[in-house]
């Protein structure tokens, strides 16, 4: 599929852009691998392809302990969307293939 492989990810945030890695694969419909930012790995969950549409959820504990949703979309080289962030609300992505 067309997300499949490595990934450089630049969340823009109120605390700044959060640059991660995110490193993928799917099988029938079901987007599967991991996130990392910081030095800090941790699986994806939830994860979901079809087409060109992509959707995954990440836990993280740095900047503080959060469930990360990211909505998504694959063009070629590229992928933008968003990641819902519960109470903050929504933050635009974009990423690039490594």
């Amino acid at each position: 599929m067309a997300v499949d492989g490595n990934w450089n990810i630049t969340l823009s945030t109120p605390m700044g852009e959060r640059k991660t890695t995110l490193s993928v694969k799917t099988a029938g419909g079901t987007l599967s691998g991991t996130q990392g930012a910081d030095g800090n790995s941790t699986e994806i969950f939830d994860g979901t392809a079809n087409g060109d549409d992509v959707n995954w959820k990440v836990s993280i504990t740095n900047p503080m302990p959060l469930t990360l949703a990211f909505s998504g979309k694959v063009s070629g080289d590229s992928m933008s969307g968003e990641a819902s962030i519960g109470p903050m609300g929504s933050f635009p992505f974009t990423g690039s293939r490594a």
